[in-house]
């Protein structure tokens, strides 16, 4: 049996490495290089993190209905090379503003007084054109895991498809770990600028390889007949398997779309609005909102976060140390993740969907840990470097089985629909915790000690605060699921 589908799952990490490498650009430049420049608040970083994780959620909601419509491989082309071009578009955002503002060079930039009219015109206009290129970003970026997911549905049976997606998701992993020991030595030694260009710049070579060597399964001249054998294993099963459950959604309780395939695939498509329908639907919406804002959470704040308590910028070898430790952690356990579904379906004999919530159950308890972030941090930064990786290691083995519901229980031709939907829930998700913790974080440190919360005071009660919502997310999300969909119910059209 060729194994051609394992290749593509590692263009998959590829892509999401990438994808990561640019949203976290900003994150590990904005406290030490552009802030001094643009004389910005954290409020000021929270309102850009916050519109774009909102309209992130906006484009996600169209990116996978796009997906599904322009094909797997055309469709993540376009996403990659809009991502990309976003991506390079924040270094001009430097000299943009000196030409609106009318001042001479980032020397006198630098020079303005904090919170003067010519302060707050510099931070203004500069957090303007930064939204703008986050939002070109975002609507790149929205098509990359409706795209992955796809494919993962595409080339890998149900019992596989946790595996491969803790594959490539464990990019967003690496992402996040190569990013301190890179941007921040890069924005040091050319600039911020140069930072975001050739971090950009990836992206446009993966676009080679995509097209190189994306193919269906069943088109592909690198996938012999075992192995597409193996890949179709599920779709012999899958009628006796729905008509087995009484709860199963039958073919006349969805009406078929006006075309009968998508990409020349022999499944008939669900129409956008009937995606709404379904209770598979809404649990995988809980699954992302009440999770996904805590993982952008983790990615947009925690070098802040090093700065702001211990003093650490984002340079500093320790600062570089203690992200690089908490993600490594992060991409070592997510991994696993992926294993343990599979383990319990074919060791245990557990049916993939109900492995698959036990597993993800054991996973929603790893966010706990965040409530000991505050309390060990007083000892010393490596506790909650450590904890915030376990809670982090926790979501994304999390995220990995919960985007296989989707290709375990709708056909294929809606996967990246189904996907785009949730999205946009963990868009808004983030939006809401991203802008909140910016403002709460601005406002705690202004009151000092009398801002008080478990024993903290200040941006330290601050900090405690988001860590305690982000810890009971998961269990929350995780009841909803099984409260909406409480066995393995597929939908067949």
């Amino acid at each position: 049996m060729s194994s051609w589908r394992w290749w593509l799952c590692s263009l998959l990490f590829a892509a999401t490495t990438i994808n990561y490498l640019d949203r976290q650009v900003l994150s590990l430049t904005w406290k030490d290089f552009i802030a001094p420049e643009f004389h910005w608040t954290n409020a000021d970083y929270g309102i850009i993190t916050g519109a774009f994780s909102v309209f992130y959620a906006l484009v996600s909601l169209l990116a996978g209905r796009f997906i599904d419509w322009a094909g797997t491989r055309r469709g993540y082309l376009i996403a990659i090379f809009v991502w990309s071009l976003g991506a390079c578009l924040h270094a001009g955002c430097g000299q943009l503003t000196l030409w609106l503002t009318g001042i001479a060079d980032i020397n006198a930039l630098r020079a303005i007084e904090s919170g003067s009219a010519a302060g707050l015109a510099v931070s203004s206009v500069s957090v303007w054109l930064f939204l703008a290129c986050r939002a070109v970003l975002a609507l790149g970026e929205s098509g990359n895991f409706p795209a992955a997911i796809k494919v993962t549905a595409e080339y890998f049976p149900r019992k596989d498809r946790a595996l491969a997606t803790s594959i490539f998701n464990s990019g967003a992993s690496i992402g996040a770990l190569a990013a301190p020991a890179t941007i921040p030595l890069l924005a040091s030694a050319w600039g911020w600028e140069m930072a975001f260009i050739i971090i950009g710049a990836l992206g446009f070579v993966w676009m080679f390889f995509w097209e190189a060597m994306y193919a269906k399964p069943e088109q592909s001249p690198h996938v012999n007949a075992a192995e597409l054998a193996y890949i179709t294993q599920d779709d012999a099963a899958t009628p006796a398997t729905a008509a087995a459950d009484p709860e199963a959604v039958t073919p006349s309780a969805v009406p078929h779309s006006s075309k009968a395939s998508v990409q020349g695939g022999s499944e008939p498509s669900i129409s956008f609005l009937r995606c709404f329908t379904f209770r598979q639907t809404w649990s995988f919406i809980a699954g992302k909102f009440f999770t996904d804002g805590v993982w952008w959470f983790y990615l947009f704040w925690a070098p802040a976060y090093f700065s702001d308590q211990y003093g650490l910028p984002s340079d500093s070898p320790t600062a570089i140390a203690l992200i690089f430790t908490l993600y490594a952690i992060v991409t070592v356990l997510s991994i696993c993740g992926g294993y343990l579904p599979k383990f319990l379906v074919e060791r245990r004999g557990m049916e993939p969907y109900s492995g698959r919530m036990l597993a993800m159950l054991i996973f929603a308890f790893f966010p706990l840990t965040a409530l000991m972030a505050q309390p060990l941090g007083g000892i010393s930064p490596w506790f909650p470097a450590v904890i915030i990786g376990l809670a982090g290691a926790g979501h994304q083995a999390w995220s990995a089985n919960l985007y296989s519901t989707i290709g375990d229980m709708f056909p294929k031709t809606a996967v990246a629909t189904i996907t785009g939907i949730g999205t946009m829930a963990g868009g808004i998700a983030s939006f809401l915790i991203n802008t909140g913790s910016g403002l709460l974080f601005d406002y705690a440190a202004a009151q000092g000690m009398a801002f008080a919360f478990a024993g903290y005071h200040g941006k330290e009660a601050g900090y405690m605060i988001v860590f305690c919502l982000c810890a009971v997310g998961y269990i929350l999300a995780w009841s909803l699921m099984k409260t909406l969909v409480p066995r393995y119910n597929k939908i067949v059209v």
